[in-house]
């Protein structure tokens, strides 16, 4: 292995350790609530309705955030970005934690100590604000992603920074589960002060530890390294000479008139509402259909993501890589399949511990179109316009908790959680049709993407 080959692979891994530590945070200020939940209806008063319409515009806000920083990210500093938003979103958080303090400058609770709608609208607010700050994270991730990592390895590579989200759900989950039963419900708050201060120390990590593309560590565009370590030829633009009517061009033919990317968000609102359902509402219908405890609970939605989560999303990824070359569509199809009968099986199942196996399973094969339907908007769009790519695929993901959120909330509080299950079931299968439409796509994008810039040239 020469000196440049060394270097390449030293800044592949520090760029992919730092971006998974990273993003993991993102996590820790931002699925914090789901666990608060409990204790929220109970210590303020606030129901699943106003909870469920803070989720919903929450992840909407979200998902535009990701497609407007993500063409942010195509054209502007990712590290900058990531860094300035994990900034933001703890103090968000420290914000929501303080909130009821202000109570003797503006009302915000009755004389029996719950929330008035001043604090609900003031803590919907935050959680908002806070829904647009998170989608300053993904889409740094996986453009530095795609400009560190050859397009054969992305998926396996991906997947384990994909890593990051059930790492910092579950260990944000485990954490604020901890709380609640050591402290009480009474202490809802430190699920926000906690996981923020915590948050902070991602900041320098970011800033000072990133690259944005190999050329500022002397390095070349990493797809011109092939398996054997030799050159092969590129696209020859580089993410930081892109002209602003090449920019547009590339955009265009790869992203908005691109026939696969569109599918690709469509499977991905569908899994997203089964996602959505078990990070947003896990809490609620395990003590409430099931009969556990919250520390119980925060401990098994936990385990369902580090252990079935991670195990899923980095054997999807190898396979992807390995067993189907590259095309990690076919395995999004074969999980979308498997996620929505466990999801089923959990539903029906009153076993306890059959409850568990199959929450786990449902993790386990959710996370791997999770993280690859990304992956595979990042090989179609090629790294020139994965930003641009994925926020499209991030709008329709965080779409769903219109679904997810207001509906599921209103129908959980009309007809309970047995009525809620079928709906989540139905969108499963829509969405392993429309990715099973993609199965004869090609494994990237960059054959097409020369074409392009011959006609721009």
């Amino acid at each position: 292995m020469d000196n440049t080959k060394k270097k390449y692979v030293y800044w592949e891994w520090r760029t992919i350790i730092i971006l998974a530590l990273g993003y993991a945070l993102y996590y820790f200020v931002r699925k914090n609530l789901s666990v608060a939940i409990p204790a929220m209806e109970q210590e303020l008063g606030i129901s699943k309705i106003q909870l469920g319409v803070f989720l919903t515009l929450n992840s909407i806000i979200y998902g535009f955030s990701r497609f407007a920083n993500g063409i942010l990210v195509d054209r502007f500093s990712q590290k900058k970005i990531m860094a300035i938003g994990l900034f933001l979103t703890s103090l968000v958080n420290l914000l929501i934690c303080f909130s009821p303090k202000l109570n003797g400058m503006l009302n915000l609770l009755d004389a029996e100590g719950k929330a008035t709608m001043g604090l609900v609208y003031l803590i919907g607010s935050l959680w908002v604000i806070n829904g647009y700050i998170q989608g300053m994270g993904v889409p740094p991730c996986t453009s530095l992603l795609a400009h560190w990592v050859k397009p054969s390895e992305l998926a396996t590579k991906q997947s384990i920074w994909n890593a990051s989200h059930t790492f910092g759900a579950g260990l944000v989950v485990a954490l604020c589960g901890f709380l609640l039963q050591h402290f009480g419900y009474s202490a809802w708050y430190l699920c926000f002060a906690v996981p923020a201060c915590i948050s902070l120390i991602g900041v320098p990590l970011i800033w000072f530890g990133l690259k944005d593309d190999p050329s500022e560590v002397g390095l070349p565009p990493v797809e011109t390294f092939a398996e054997n370590g030799a050159e092969v030829a590129d696209s020859g633009i580089s993410h930081t000479t892109i002209t602003g009517e090449t920019y547009k061009k590339i955009i265009n033919k790869m992203v908005f008139k691109n026939p696969y990317i569109w599918i690709i968000a469509v499977s991905n609102f569908c899994i997203y509402v089964i996602r959505l359902t078990i990070l947003d509402w896990g809490a609620s219908f395990l003590t409430e259909i099931k009969g556990l405890d919250i520390a119980k609970a925060g401990s098994l939605l936990a385990t369902t993501e580090i252990v079935g989560g991670t195990m899923g999303m980095l054997l999807a990824g190898w396979l992807s890589d390995k067993i189907f070359k590259s095309k990690a569509h076919r395995t999004c199809f074969f999980c979308t399949v498997f996620a929505t009968l466990s999801f089923f099986l959990f539903w029906r199942t009153e076993s306890i511990t059959l409850s568990f196996v199959f929450l786990v399973l449902s993790s386990f094969f959710i996370y791997g179109p999770q993280a690859l339907l990304g992956t595979s908007a990042s090989q179609q769009a090629t790294k020139h316009a994965t930003g641009t790519a994925n926020g499209i695929v991030g709008i329709f993901g965080y779409a769903s908790s219109v679904v997810t959120g207001i509906l599921f909330g209103a129908q959980a509080e009309a007809g309970g959680w047995d009525s809620v299950f079928p709906i989540a079931i139905a969108f499963g299968v829509v969405g392993a049709i429309a990715i099973g439409l993609m199965w004869n796509a090609p494994a990237d994008g960059y054959e097409k993407l020369n074409k392009v810039v011959k006609e721009i040239e």
